[in-house]
């Protein structure tokens, strides 16, 4: 299954951590105050469940992040989310989330990883940690695999977006610079500069 639409039109995933049902919807505000109307909820801890149910349903497109196995992504799916992200490559997600339509961005690093990952068809490959190689990673990449999908996630930030999506990016996932401020002003403020670079 493909990406949700405003993922590709925006270009920008927020990564958000330790959310919970009263603090989801003020951070999906503030983002999409500032232009972005996606949002991934990872879900180590059992109060993000609320959060996806919190905001799904709205304007805002909402995927679990840290997703690690089917009864995980299950219960994603159930709270509303409607894309799943891991780290890492899960095989078992990888069938499950064509079974049920449902969009999978599985982790890679190195050259054989993203290899493996994109050979199983998912809605896109998520470089992490992109910090490590940087753009120009993510453009030697693309050299021998032209037909990549790729969302590079940690690092990324207002000074490098840019960088990132012209190396071949069809998105990226932006963390604790964008969504990690109690002052939700910031939020938006950091979500519009990033959707002023989107290119």
């Amino acid at each position: 299954m493909n990406l949700p639409e405003a993922i590709l039109r925006e270009k920008v995933i927020p990564v958000a951590r330790g959310l919970d049902g009263s603090t989801a919807p003020g951070l999906v505000e503030a983002l999409a105050a500032g232009g972005i109307n996606s949002i991934e909820i990872t879900i180590e801890s059992p109060e993000a469940l609320g959060a996806i149910v919190a905001v799904a349903g709205s304007d805002v497109t909402v995927g679990a992040g840290s997703v690690m196995s089917v009864p995980d992504a299950e219960r994603a799916i159930s709270a509303g989310a409607e894309f799943v992200v891991s780290p890492h490559l899960v095989l078992d997600l990888v069938q499950w989330a064509l079974n049920n339509d449902i969009a999978y961005v599985p982790g890679a690093l190195s050259p054989t990883e993203v290899a493996s990952a994109w050979k199983l068809r998912p809605a896109a490959v998520k470089v992490f940690p992109a910090n490590l190689g940087g753009p120009g990673y993510l453009r030697s990449l693309r050299g021998p695999f032209p037909d990549l999908s790729l969302i590079p996630t940690g690092g990324v930030d207002g000074d490098n977006v840019t960088d990132f999506l012209r190396s071949g990016a069809i998105a990226v996932g932006v963390g604790g610079w964008l969504t990690s401020h109690e002052d939700l002003g910031m939020v938006t403020e950091r979500a519009a500069t990033l959707r002023s670079k989107v290119v």
